[in-house]
């Protein structure tokens, strides 16, 4: 297993520049917020991640609102909420329309570059993606999907030959974006765009050094895991955190060639998640839940040549349909109509909260896969506010969890009648997050059939190669 990502440090250029700053945004797959060292995970190794957080603003109430991959990554690209580009499920791609993110970049004189996993073309994940179906990127190294990640196939540019990474995918994927990074020059902006698999099960793939690390006899649950799981999720545990070793060494190496290349100064990097994973939690597995493990990601941004330039935490609520106006604004770039999120580069520059109250929406539109009606899935309206989860289905209210009292979600206070007034106000702020966004709240079906999607009996698209 070739793990080495060093390469001959080139000469720092340290001028400065007039013009925009780049993005390299590093986002991977299932890595919830409560699994790093940072925010303090016992057991991951994560010493890369630690330090980067040391230097960024770490937006600790960070969300994937609709927690599942292909709603994410869509809402990334276009800024838009998912009952408007349409990708409430996994598997379809977006509906036509919105200026993606690289096409705003590259209006603005930026090249585009994308590296790793696609996941919204929806026409079969191991198909060859056509140019007008990058939205916007230029610079592609790219496959739809995969989950094997020491056989991992990709397409380059415009050449539909099917190509493999060597061996473990992501640490090709970062090698091969550490070279485009060596590539600039010091004249033209870039938006890179990395996206690893992992830690998205299988859990047990990751490369031997990184599994040597962990020993589940050793693993601390968290309060949350019943007894009855707690062997399946130490199992489980091993392989992700070896994942997440794997990638906060990546991480390390992507940085350190900023670094060695001078371009540290003069570029934006974030890196995020597209959603968590319950991991046993409540005695449930994946993604697309409302609880903690499954809605909240790490979300860092640093730029040290950002006038005043000021490391910390911030109380700003930020969701995937943010993450394009906001580093748009940021650059101060022109926001397209067709963007829904908010844009909170003003909030992030002179450290003040928007001035409406801080929520995140939650939602499942309709269930499907892992989390489908016959596992207890079910359509969900939600909030996350800084203190409390309060979540509606179509039958009436859910879950309400004081996550200040109770982080670890155990004890439901939904027909508590002591909580019985609150549980009203937060209800009517959901409703009202839902008016504004007109933001229809019916069964899944409605929807799927709205959108004309063909889904088996589980309500999933079914999964092409």
């Amino acid at each position: 297993m070739n793990t080495n990502l060093s390469h001959t440090p080139a000469e720092p250029d340290h001028s400065s520049t007039a013009r925009p700053p780049n993005i390299v945004f590093v986002f991977a797959d299932q890595w919830r917020q409560q699994a790093t060292g940072y925010n303090g995970d016992q057991n991951v190794q994560t010493p890369r991640l630690d330090a980067l957080a040391a230097e960024s603003i770490d937006f600790v109430h960070a969300i994937s609102g609709t927690p599942v991959c292909s709603p994410y990554r869509a809402s990334l690209m276009t800024g838009q909420h998912p009952l408007t580009h349409g990708v409430f499920l996994n598997d379809v791609p977006p509906a036509p329309g919105a200026v993606p993110i690289a096409t705003a970049f590259a209006n603005a004189g930026y090249d585009t570059a994308y590296v790793g996993k696609w996941h919204i073309d929806g026409h079969g994940r191991s198909s060859y993606i056509p140019p007008e179906r990058r939205m916007g990127f230029d610079y592609w190294k790219v496959l739809e999907c995969t989950h094997d990640y020491n056989h991992s196939p990709y397409f380059a540019g415009n050449d539909s030959t099917r190509r493999y990474w060597e061996d473990y995918d992501a640490l090709a994927q970062t090698r091969d974006a550490m070279a485009y990074l060596r590539s600039r020059k010091p004249d033209k902006p870039f938006l890179l765009m990395l996206s690893w698999g992992p830690p998205h099960d299988p859990y047990d793939s990751a490369p031997e050094e990184f599994r040597r690390l962990y020993n589940p006899a050793k693993i601390e649950l968290r309060p949350n895991v019943p007894d009855a799981m707690a062997e399946d999720a130490r199992r489980w545990l091993v392989g992700y955190y070896a994942h997440c070793s794997a990638l906060d060494h990546c991480l390390g190496s992507l940085l350190d060639c900023l670094d060695e290349t001078g371009l540290a100064r003069d570029t934006i990097f974030v890196f995020t998640s597209d959603h968590g994973d319950m991991l046993g939690s409540q005695g449930i597995e994946r993604k697309q839940k409302p609880w903690d493990e499954s809605i909240r990601v790490p979300f860092l941004l640093r730029w040290p040549g950002m006038p005043d330039w000021q490391p910390g935490s911030s109380e700003i609520f930020i969701d995937a349909p943010d993450i394009m106006p906001t580093l748009l604004g940021l650059c101060q770039l022109p926001v397209p109509a067709t963007v829904e999120g908010r844009n909170l580069s003003t909030c992030i520059s002179d450290g003040t909260l928007p001035p409406a109250a801080e929520a995140g929406l939650l939602s499942c539109v309709t269930p499907f896969g892992e989390w489908h009606r016959g596992r207890g899935g079910r359509e969900y309206r939600g909030l996350r506010t800084v203190r409390y989860t309060y979540v509606r289905t179509l039958d009436g209210p859910w879950l309400l969890y004081d996550n200040l009292k109770d982080p670890y979600q155990l004890n439901n206070l939904v027909n508590d009648p002591t909580s019985a007034e609150f549980r009203l106000q937060l209800d009517q702020q959901l409703q009202q997050l839902l008016d504004d966004r007109d933001h229809e709240f019916l069964e899944g079906s409605a929807y799927i059939s709205r959108w004309n999607y063909q889904v088996d009996a589980t309500g999933t698209i079914p999964i092409r190669a």
